[in-house]
This record gives C-alpha cells, sequence and structure tokens, in this order.
C-alpha cells in the first residue's frame, strides 16, 4: 500500500533499533550485577577474613561490596573476581546486600569491626544514583504500547483497505464492476411489473439518446417497497447484471457510526465516487435506516441528529445545486411509512415500485426459477405446488425447494419427488412433526374432535375457503391442523368474515357439543378470531352502531402516538360489539355442530383411525362441497 501506516512493514527495523536502545544497558548489566548475600555472609566470609575494600551504600537503601584484588585466587571469590571478556580483576561491585536503615548497618558495622584499628576499618561511602534509562522506559513504553494498539484499531475499523482515522468518513459502499455481476432479469420470476418499470433504468444506462432526443430525463431514483422476502434486493443485483456499469451497493445501516458527522461525510464520499464512475447506480438497502421523517415522534422512535444530518446531507445530493447527472439512486425498505415526505417527493425518489406477495401464477414462476439446480422427478406438479403456498413470498417458496432437496437427501433418495414438496411445505408451515411428543388417548380424542369440528363446519359454509387435509400429529407448537386453500381474492365480503369466525370457533364448539366442555386447546384460535373481529369493527367499518367509520391508519404514524385515536366511549363500544360479534360466530358454529353430530363424530373417527384425512376423504363422509 503507497505510504504505509505509522507501523508499516517497510519500518519495524526502525522501531527494533528504538528497543534495542532502551534495552542494551539492561542486557549489559547481566554481566556486571553482583551477587545478592545476607548480611550474616558478609559479617562471617568476608569481613572476618578483612577481604572487603570497600562499601558503597546507595540511595540509603542497598549496600555494594567490592572485594580486594589479592583474593583473585581464592576459590570463594574467584568467579566473581573474573571478568566476563578478557583477562584482569572485575571492576565490581562483586556482592550486594539491602540494608534495611542506615542507622541499623551502621551500628551492625560498628559492633562487627570492634577491636579494629581505624585504619584498617572498612571505607563507607553513600552514593545517590538515578536510573534514568529504566525512568523513561517506564513512560516510554506504555506509550509506545498506546500508540500500537491504536494504529491497530484504526486499522481494523477501517477495513482491509487498510483505511486509518482520517478514513472514517470515507464511504463504506461495495462497488460491483460491470464484468463481475451475473444475476440477470432470467433470475427473477413473480416481479413483471416491477420488472419493466426498472428495465427504463437499464435501458436508459444503455442507450440514454433514445430517451433525451424527446426531451426526456430519466428519473433520478427509484425506491423499491415491499413485505420481506418479495425480492427487491434480488430485483437490485437483476439491474446490476444488466446494466453493466458501476454498481455501489451499502446498507442503510453502514451510514451510522458512533463518530458524530459519520454518516454525512460518508454519504459525500459515496455521492462523490459516483460521479467519478458515471454512468453507474447507487443501491441503498433498507433506507428506513437512516431516511425515517423527521421532528416526528422523535422520542419515541430514537431519532437524534446524527441520523438527520445524514439524511439531510443524502436529500441535498440526491437534489440539490450540485448535479448528479449520471447517478441513478436504488433504494429499498419494507417500512415506506416512516419515510421522510422530503425524501420520497419527485426529484429524488421519482418512481416507486410496490412489490406484493405472488399470486398464484407468479409462485408458479417463481418455483420454476428456484427448481433450475434441482434433481427432481419428472411428475412435479407446479401449479399444485403453487396453489399450496398462498401468501408465501419468493424467500418462502426458495426455502421450501432448500427444504424439499435436504429432506430428500435425508431419505436416501436420488430425485426428489412431490411428497418431499409437500412435507417441505408441512415443515415450514406448522413445523417439524414432533414423533416423540406422547399424547394420551383422551388427549387425542379431544385432538379429533376439535379438528373435526373444524373441517365440518368449513365444509358446510361455502364463504369459508376450502379445506385441503386435517391432521392430528403434533407439530411444532401445534397438536393438531387443518390445511385450507385460500382464494386469492382482493375483497372479501362481511359475510365470509363471519363465517371464517365461525370455522376458526368450530373447534372449541366441537368440544362443547362432544364432551359438554372446552379444553385449552383453542387458544391460537382465540388469538385469530379475536383480531379478526377487531378488524372488522375498527378499521372495515363492518358495524352498525358505529357505522361507517374507520380507525386505519395507513400512514403509520399513529403507531408512535400514545393515545387511542378514539374516546373511552368509543372504545367501550368496540369492545361490546366486538363480544357480540364473536358470541354470534360461535353460536352459529354450535348450532351446526349439533345439527350435524353424526358427522363430527364420524371424521374423528377417521381422525383417530388414519391421523391425517385429505379432502377426498372427507367427500366421503360430508358429501361434495357447495361452491
Amino acid at each position: 500500500m503507497p505510504g504505509g501506516g505509522l507501523f508499516s512493514s517497510g519500518k519495524w527495523w526502525v522501531y527494533l533499533l528504538i528497543l534495542l536502545f532502551f534495552l542494551l544497558p539492561t542486557l549489559l548489566s547481566r554481566y556486571t550485577s553482583s551477587s545478592e548475600i545476607s548480611w550474616k555472609v558478609f559479617e562471617k566470609d568476608m569481613l572476618s577474613r578483612k577481604a572487603v575494600e570497600k562499601v558503597v551504600v546507595i540511595n540509603n537503601e542497598r549496600a555494594d561490596v567490592y572485594i580486594k584484588k589479592e583474593f583473585a585466587n581464592d576459590s570463594m571469590f574467584r568467579e566473581v573476581l573474573k571478568p566476563p571478556f578478557g583477562k584482569g580483576i572485575q571492576a565490581g561491585p562483586h556482592y550486594s546486600f539491602n540494608i534495611g536503615s542506615v542507622e541499623q548497618f551502621e551500628k551492625k558495622l560498628e559492633e562487627a569491626q570492634k577491636g579494629i584499628p581505624d585504619s584498617d576499618k572498612i571505607e563507607v561511602s553513600y552514593v545517590k544514583e538515578q536510573d534514568w534509562i529504566g525512568n523513561i522506559f517506564v513512560w516510554v513504553l506504555p506509550l509506545i504500547v498506546m500508540i500500537f494498539l491504536w494504529s491497530y484499531i484504526l486499522r481494523r475499523s477501517g477495513g482491509a483497505g487498510g483505511a486509518g482515522i482520517f478514513n472514517f468518513g470515507k464511504s463504506t459502499a461495495t462497488l460491483i464492476e460491470k464484468e463481475k455481476s451475473k444475476v440477470s432479469f432470467d433470475d427473477v420470476a413473480g416481479l413483471e411489473e416491477a420488472e419493466q418499470e426498472v428495465r427504463e433504468i437499464v435501458d436508459f444506462l444503455k442507450n440514454p439518446e433514445t430517451f433525451t432526443r424527446l426531451g426526456a430525463k430519466i428519473p433520478k431514483g427509484v425506491i423499491l417497497v415491499g413485505p420481506p422476502g418479495t425480492g427487491k434486493t434480488l430485483l437490485a443485483k437483476a439491474v446490476a447484471g444488466e446494466a453493466q456499469v458501476p454498481f455501489f451497493t451499502i446498507s442503510g445501516s453502514e451510514f451510522v457510526e458512533m463518530f458524530v458527522g459519520v454518516g454525512a461525510s460518508r454519504v459525500r464520499d459515496l455521492f462523490k465516487q459516483a460521479k467519478e464512475k458515471a454512468p453507474c447506480i447507487i443501491f441503498i438497502d433498507e433506507i428506513d435506516a437512516i431516511g425515517r421523517s423527521r421532528g416526528k415522534g422523535a422520542f419515541l422512535s430514537g431519532a437524534n441528529d446524527e441520523r438527520e444530518s445524514t439524511l439531510n446531507q443524502l436529500l441535498t445530493e440526491m437534489d440539490g445545486f450540485g448535479t448528479n447527472s449520471g447517478v441513478i439512486v436504488l433504494a429499498a425498505t419494507n417500512r415506506a411509512d416512516m419515510l421522510d415526505p422530503a425524501l420520497l417527493r419527485p426529484g429524488r425518489f421519482d418512481r416507486h415500485i410496490y412489490l406484493e406477495l405472488p399470486n398464484m401464477k407468479e409462485r408458479e414462476e417463481i418455483f420454476k426459477v428456484h427448481m433450475r439446480p434441482l434433481v427432481m422427478e419428472d411428475n412435479i406438479d407446479l401449479a399444485l405446488l403453487a396453489g399450496q403456498t398462498p401468501g408465501f413470498s419468493g424467500a418462502d417458496i426458495a426455502n421450501i425447494c432448500n427444504e424439499a432437496a435436504l429432506i430428500a437427501a435425508r431419505r436416501k433418495k436420488e430425485r426428489i419427488g412431490r411428497q418431499e414438496f409437500m412435507d417441505a411445505i408441512d415443515r415450514i408451515v406448522a413445523g417439524i412433526e414432533k414423533k416423540s411428543k406422547i399424547i394420551s388417548r383422551e388427549e387425542k380424542n379431544i385432538i379429533a374432535i376439535h379438528e373435526a369440528g373444524h373441517a365440518v363446519v368449513s365444509w358446510l359454509l361455502k364463504h369459508v375457503d376450502p379445506i385441503v387435509k386435517v391432521s392430528i400429529i403434533p407439530r411444532g407448537k401445534s397438536l393438531g391442523s387443518a390445511w385450507y386453500l385460500p382464494e386469492e381474492k382482493q375483497l372479501r365480503s362481511e359475510t365470509a368474515f363471519n363465517e371464517r369466525l365461525s370455522a376458526t370457533l368450530a373447534g372449541r364448539a366441537a368440544e362443547e357439543v362432544a364432551f359438554g366442555e372446552v379444553s385449552s386447546g383453542a387458544l391460537d384460535d382465540l388469538e385469530k378470531v379475536t383480531r379478526e373481529a377487531y378488524m372488522m369493527v375498527v378499521y372495515f367499518g363492518f358495524n352498525e352502531k358505529l357505522g361507517n367509520i374507520s380507525f386505519y391508519d395507513s400512514t403509520g404514524q399513529r403507531d408512535m402516538s400514545l393515545q387511542k385515536p378514539y374516546s373511552e366511549e368509543t372504545g367501550r363500544i368496540i369492545d361490546e360489539e366486538v363480544r357480540k360479534l364473536v358470541e354470534t360466530a360461535y353460536q352459529r358454529a354450535l348450532e351446526i355442530l349439533r345439527q350435524n353430530k353424526h358427522l363430527l363424530q364420524q371424521v374423528a373417527d377417521l381422525l383417530l383411525k388414519k391421523e391425517m384425512v385429505f379432502k377426498e376423504d372427507l367427500e366421503k363422509i360430508l358429501g361434495k362441497r357447495e361452491e
């Protein structure tokens, strides 16, 4: 890397020399260091033999002992007087010991030399020393360690490019060159309308003269909005592969950093890089991380000045005094209701593309795409699989295909068959089959009656979605389940809502008809009924007492409000009407089951026998269902 950093590999020898400079005195001192002894050894073996030449007291703490040269051949002192290099006598000090205090040392020395003439007494001197190299080392070493760690942290936080402290404000977007993107529109299925919208972007980047000759301007920004898993990011990848222009991709959360001002700086740097490579595309995934509305519910939403400054910079870059010709911004979010209006206005995001969950035909196309790499049998009915997966997103369908392949591999099969796909759907919808769960005969009977109640009432009410199969095999958290095939309608009547409430409550109603009491097995049913009943009264205006009033908020701004959009009196009316609605639906289910108690028992007995019954089995007992 040109230039390098503070600790680049080319400069290591400099720091090694500095380190050796500080360590050299310590390394040399090992050859001149004195041997530690005790006062007893000093008095008995040295003073008594008159071998001591002088004693030097260092800093009133340590006594250094020097041995006379004439004792060089003495067996006791031979090694300590021998120099490390060459010939002669080592200068010393040769021995040392701690004195405790000067007064105590002088007293002991005086007592040890009693009767010795003053001229023969040992010379004692006192010296003050400072280890300036050691003191410097103590101060410098922590500083070196801190600099090294700080440099290491900055390099790591800057990414693989070796960014330092001045690169925090640089964009972290990933650049995909035109020749590296392999995804095309052939890999996208079920998004025909959205694909057509973004194709214009691709056509403009490839042949701008076709549009500019008529005075048209390409949209500056395109935002993809839709539920999770509907293919927003996949569509952006396809645009990158088809347009064959540089493509910058970044997540909205990558703009926000722990340092103030970094987000806005990264936005500036991103657009600067994009302008240099124009024409190009910038893709910002999950743009709601920085694009939330400013000033609305700031306390509850956790808004802060850093995020808002980042958004302001993005607004300026997209449509400010500067020109961004040739730079198209592509963004994706599943929370468009939270975005700032200034971001969504024409001139910034001119085109809004809404992706919805695929319908049956689109699901069939998605299955085709994800089945390309699979080794399958020839009798796979794509229409059947598409019909069995209403409400599934493209990501869900990809998961089904992968799960079917895993199940086939687990069963040691050479090809993936229809049963593996059906088992994969069951597993994803209801969870894995719990073969180890122990259920008593009494509980199994209750579960069979419960699921039979759903089957009978659903079969006899024509506005309820057709039932596909009923099972009393435990899966996930459920002990039994009934599979329906929802009709893909855009509108649903009040009668259809009411009948669906009755079908959902039919499990509990069947328990009351058969046993005279109910169990706790209807928890999930009650949750669904309560939610749907409130939607009928509060959102859809299906209540005569409240009238044609809806408290639904399509903007999502009321979600952060602490107050309900209606008064306490209206709230009481809503609760009463919901209770009446649910009770009416329950009574209808009871009435149907009491009139057809023999059919209920027959379906329950068949469930106890087979554990899973299909539409064909139900037709034999309940007759042809009225369409």
